[in-house]
Parts: structure tokens; C-alpha cells; sequence
């Protein structure tokens, strides 16, 4: 195959039904064993949120002094949204330095397509994010909370969070053959990455955090989801441009490296 930068697209395209397959695969194995299953995958994160609502909303009290009449329920939904977005990155980066070392079976198979297996890592997060979302819409209407013109933004602010996790994995899972390291390092990074992406708080109302933290598209991306979903306020057209040339930056990059990687996996393997 070519390794031009487009090229990212047309090898998603092309092996459709390999990403599918291996998107099921991944997520029936997650659940292999356990007696509920994929429950899991909604029970998880509806626990979760309960416990955010308790914790956050009830027992701290907190607040993230963005809207005027903000409820402890909002400020525990928006941990929850946050959260959804940095656990997406979190589990690529957490997964993605193993997936071509744990398959070296696959990578002596000349014709077997490599770049499957960090898109479909990113798929089986992605499902799992939306269960997520799904669970976020349905306590924001329990708790009366409408939803407004402006929830038809989330699909366009995903859209560049999935492009930078596919450029992550594709990256760090070609990187991860060579520097074995690397994945105890991506765990440190991920850490470093919660507390710089506002998940807990609004990076906007301390400016001299916002002076570097504005930076960071994840940070962005979180801001712009609760704006959309939960506080229904205009969507930041400068910060959108920025998340997706950045992301789709970061995926043109992920692929190249991969691909320029990837004639030399068989060797180290």
C-alpha cells in the first residue's frame, strides 16, 4: 500500500469488514467469562455516574462556576461527560503499545492489514464511549434537564476526538515494537492528561492555567461537549477549528509513522 497521508481513509474503507469483525471481537472478549456480559458496558458507567452524582454533586458540593443557576446534578454531569471523553483516550493510549506486540501472529501474515488492529482497538473504546453518552442523555432528561438546538453539535465535536485517538493508536501501538517502555510511560501520560484536561473543573475560570491549558484539544473537546449537552451555550467556532486541524494533524502523522514503521515489525517480533 502507499503511504500517503489520505491513505488513512481508504484502508479503513477498503478492510470495512475486518474492523468490523475485529470490533466484535474485542468486545466479546472484554466480557468473556463474566455472568452478565456486556451489561457490564451500560452498568459501569450508570454506577459510575451515580457515584459522581453523590460524591461531587452532594458530599463536596462542587461547581464549575460557568453558569449562574448550576446544580450539583450539573456539576456531576459534567464530570461524567468529561470523563467519557478523557476514558476514550485513556483506554487507546492504555491499549495501543500491546496490540501489535501481543499479535505476532498477524504480523507475519504479509497480507493481513496491521492498521486494523489500532483502528479496531479504537472502535470497541469508541462503542463503549457511546454507551456512555447514551447514559449522559438519559439523566439529563430524568432530571428535567431539556435538550436544547445546541445537542446537535455532539456528533461534529466527536468526530475530531475519534481522529486523534486513531492517530494515538496507530502511533504508539507502531512505537511500542521498538521502545518496550513505552507502555508504563503512557500510563503516567494519561494521568498527567486528566488533570490537564478539565475534567474536574473549568480551565476557563483559572487564566493562569488557561494560559497553557488552552492548548490541549482534549481540554477544548470537553468544553465544547457540555456546552452542547449540558449547558447549552453558543458553540466556540475557534476552539472547534483547532481541535480537528489538531486531531486530524495527529491521525495524518499516526498513519505515516505506522506505515513507515511497519516493514520493520516482523524483524523485531
Amino acid at each position: 500500500m502507499s503511504s500517503r497521508p489520505s491513505n488513512f481513509l481508504t484502508d479503513l474503507v477498503t478492510h470495512r469488514e475486518l474492523l468490523w469483525q475485529f470490533t466484535l471481537r474485542n468486545v466479546e472478549l472484554r466480557h468473556k467469562g463474566s455472568h452478565l456480559g456486556l451489561v457490564w458496558s451500560f452498568l459501569n458507567p450508570l454506577l459510575m455516574l451515580g457515584l459522581y452524582v453523590m460524591v461531587f454533586g452532594y458530599i463536596f458540593d462542587g461547581k464549575f462556576g460557568v453558569t449562574a443557576n448550576e446544580t450539583r446534578v450539573d456539576y456531576a454531569l459534567g464530570i461524567f461527560l468529561g470523563l467519557t471523553l478523557f476514558h476514550f483516550i485513556s483506554e487507546v493510549l492504555g491499549t495501543s503499545p500491546a496490540l501489535i506486540v501481543g499479535n505476532p501472529n498477524f504480523v507475519k501474515k504479509v497480507v493481513f492489514p496491521l492498521e486494523i488492529l489500532p483502528a479496531a482497538a479504537v472502535a470497541t473504546a469508541f462503542f463503549h464511549m457511546l454507551i456512555s453518552l447514551c447514559l449522559a442523555v438519559i439523566c439529563l432528561l430524568l432530571f428535567g434537564i431539556p435538550l436544547t438546538p445546541e445537542f446537535l453539535w455532539l456528533p461534529v465535536i466527536i468526530v475530531p476526538v475519534v481522529l486523534l485517538a486513531l492517530g494515538m493508536a496507530w502511533f504508539f501501538s507502531a512505537l511500542g515494537v521498538f521502545i518496550r517502555d513505552i507502555g508504563q510511560m503512557v500510563q503516567f501520560v494519561s494521568m498527567v492528561l486528566m488533570w490537564a484536561s478539565g475534567v474536574f473543573y473549568s480551565a476557563q475560570k483559572h487564566p493562569e492555567a488557561w494560559i497553557y491549558l488552552r492548548f490541549n484539544p482534549l481540554l477544548l473537546a470537553i468544553d465544547l461537549i457540555r456546552d452542547a449537552v449540558l449547558w447549552a451555550r453558543p458553540i466556540n467556532f475557534n476552539h472547534l477549528g483547532y481541535v480537528y486541524l489538531f486531531s486530524i494533524g495527529v491521525c495524518l502523522i499516526g498513519h505515516i509513522a505506522f506505515k513507515r514503521m511497519k516493514p520493520a515489525f516482523a524483524d523485531v517480533l
